[in-house]
């Protein structure tokens, strides 16, 4: 799924401006979502067991906030400002769902309904407000709240969905090939069931999340679990650096920004 058939369902009062504050949204978008999903996951870990959960949360949150204030005061798309945003936002959403699971003892079948629930809560909001859910628009600052918002809730809502299909007897690689099935579902319902794009890309962002998570942790975990043991920060640091890898491309060839004409 592309930007350009997501153009489609983009309603007449809300064309793309040219300082979008977003990619276009290709192969190499989905490749590096993906991407940080992984490298998201094994991060929280990671940092989890070298510092401990509460200093680990308190260093991802300051982390998230200057990142988003990064994103929030450059005024259009930048490759590596926006997928640092990104990274901080999948490092802390993992974070969110592990405190709620592991900390206040919330088990991940009320978890998953409920970060369910707080991006549904964004979405009407959003739609309320702007009357779109079009990446397409994000060029004021209310949109690109609202756009954060749904982003944060996705990330937390496939930690929690990755991490229950795992615990309850399909393990990680199991995980892996369900979400992989899964995310093919939302262009089937698109192509034969009538579902817009905007739909369809949300529903494959929301997947992306516990894909990419569940492979990660399949390749870190050990064996006795079912994983190839290769380490949290093997892995943490071998997906950075495919993340940085995938962005610095990007960055030089822009080949994900926005060339629309101001409405």
């Amino acid at each position: 799924m592309t930007t350009d058939h997501l153009t489609h369902d983009r309603p007449a009062g809300h064309i793309r401006h040219a300082a979008s504050k977003v990619p276009e949204v290709t192969v190499y978008f989905w490749i590096i979502k993906v991407l940080t999903t992984g490298m998201g996951e094994t991060a929280s870990d990671f940092l989890a067991h070298l510092l401990g959960p509460v200093p680990s949360v308190g260093l991802g949150g300051v982390a998230l906030v200057a990142a988003l204030a990064v994103q929030f005061t450059v005024g259009r798309y930048v490759a590596w400002i926006y997928w640092t945003a990104i990274v901080m936002v999948s490092v802390f959403g993992t974070m969110a769902a592990d405190v709620l699971h592991v900390g206040l003892g919330v088990p991940y079948a009320l978890s998953t309904p409920f970060f369910m629930a707080a991006l549904a809560v964004v979405f009407v909001l959003w739609y309320r407000r702007e009357g779109t859910l079009s990446i397409h628009s994000i060029h004021t600052r209310h949109r690109e709240a609202f756009y954060w918002a749904a982003v944060l809730a996705t990330f937390a809502l496939g930690t929690a969905a990755g991490d229950l299909t795992a615990t309850i007897g399909l393990g990680y690689l199991g995980s892996a090939v369900v979400y992989g099935v899964a995310i093919a579902v939302p262009a089937i319902a698109h192509r034969w069931g009538g579902l817009n794009t905007v739909g369809v890309f949300w529903a494959a962002y929301v997947i992306t999340r516990p894909l990419g998570a569940s492979v990660a942790d399949w390749m870190a975990v050990g064996r006795d679990r079912g994983g190839l043991a290769l380490g949290l920060g093997p892995v943490t640091l071998s997906w950075t650096v495919a993340i940085l890898g995938f962005v610095g491309y990007l960055a030089v060839s822009r080949k994900d920004i926005q060339h629309d004409s101001p409405a």
